[in-house]
């Protein structure tokens, strides 16, 4: 168990019950760790310990003023929430990436749902629920305030596909503010909450607000890891990307404005990189220039040569053929120069 640490608005909170005995032992852990690092606003349910089998979780979150990113993995989770707090004023969004995570109510009255990896369900923090955390499962959790996103239909959960457009754009925001959230200022923070909420409400709608310009950043993200995903993939385009997220051109140009360079300079630059890799393995699985120029997509040997040069100052050939202690501080320095 790691203490949490706080700097204006943002905390970031850490907690291991996964070797807990009982359930009764892993919630009352879990509460007193997540009581004293997070606090209110966002009090937890109580737990049935009579209902339930187990209780061992780890979670890693940050909040950013009034919502919180939450990284879940479970030993075993089996039990029955109970709520001793008002709780109308959150709605949840779990998204599944490994595993399972059920839903139920002990009333029978209510559909139960069974998120499996590759699913969200947004549901509101409300009546007492039944849960089956398959055991390994991992998933994102973020913890948003009802009034700042719209309302579920009928009160019902939303239920929807982790590979949607919107659903990619909202995680890689997430996961950017997870990741910079100690650093931010104040100004940067609240910007960053902003955007989690638009993003957040353009996916339970399904739609992009492209107009937006605190989206931009987390729009460029998106694209980025798709990008990066598909460095090999000779349809890898500005349009092809932007049809991926469900965007047009002009918007996904747009946003990577923010990130000081174009989408196809984006793309040729980690082409680059990753070619520049395999031409620094050893030599007995070192790939010939001319394969890796064709893996990456250069249209013939003289243009990546030229490329290459521009970028790290040697040729692909002299840099292959350079020992790594030589060439290795230069192109460095080069590849950094540019990023």
């Amino acid at each position: 168990m790691t203490s949490g640490a706080a700097t204006g608005r943002a905390r970031a909170f850490s907690a291991d019950v996964t070797t807990s005995r009982t359930a009764r032992d892993g919630f009352n852990a879990f509460r007193r760790e997540w009581e004293a690092q997070v606090g209110e606003p966002w009090p937890l349910n109580g737990l049935d310990a009579a209902a339930s089998s187990d209780f061992k979780i780890n979670v890693q979150a940050v909040s950013a003023h009034d919502v919180v990113i939450a990284d879940v993995y479970s030993e075993s989770y089996v039990g029955r929430t109970v709520p001793d707090h008002e709780t109308d004023g959150w709605v949840l969004l779990h998204l599944m990436r490994h595993g399972s995570w059920r839903f139920g109510a002990p009333d029978g009255r209510s559909e139960d749902f069974s998120i499996p990896a590759g699913a969200f369900i947004v549901r509101h923090d409300g009546p007492p629920t039944l849960f089956d955390l398959a055991r390994g499962s991992t998933a994102d959790l973020l913890f948003l305030p009802a009034p700042a996103v719209a309302p579920l239909p009928g009160g019902r959960p939303i239920l929807g596909s982790a590979r949607s457009a919107e659903v990619r754009v909202l995680m890689a925001h997430a996961h950017a503010v997870r990741e910079t959230v100690r650093d931010l200022t104040p100004t940067g923070l609240w910007a960053a909450r902003d955007a989690l909420l638009e993003l957040a409400k353009g996916a339970m709608r399904r739609e992009f607000d492209d107009v937006e310009p605190r989206l931009a950043p987390a729009l460029a993200r998106a694209a980025m890891e798709i990008a990066d995903r598909r460095l090999t993939d000779p349809d890898l385009t500005p349009a092809a990307l932007a049809r991926q997220l469900n965007v047009s051109v002009r918007t996904l140009h747009r946003a990577f404005a923010t990130a000081g360079e174009t989408v196809a300079a984006y793309i040729r630059r980690r082409r680059l990189e990753q070619a520049r890799l395999e031409l620094a393995a050893p030599a007995p699985r070192r790939p010939g220039v001319p394969e890796v120029a064709a893996r990456y997509q250069f249209a013939d040997g003289s243009h990546f040569a030229r490329t290459f040069k521009a970028q790290y100052g040697q040729t692909p050939g002299e840099f292959a053929r350079t020992p790594r202690g030589e060439a290795g501080a230069g192109a460095d320095s080069a590849g950094r120069s540019d990023k």
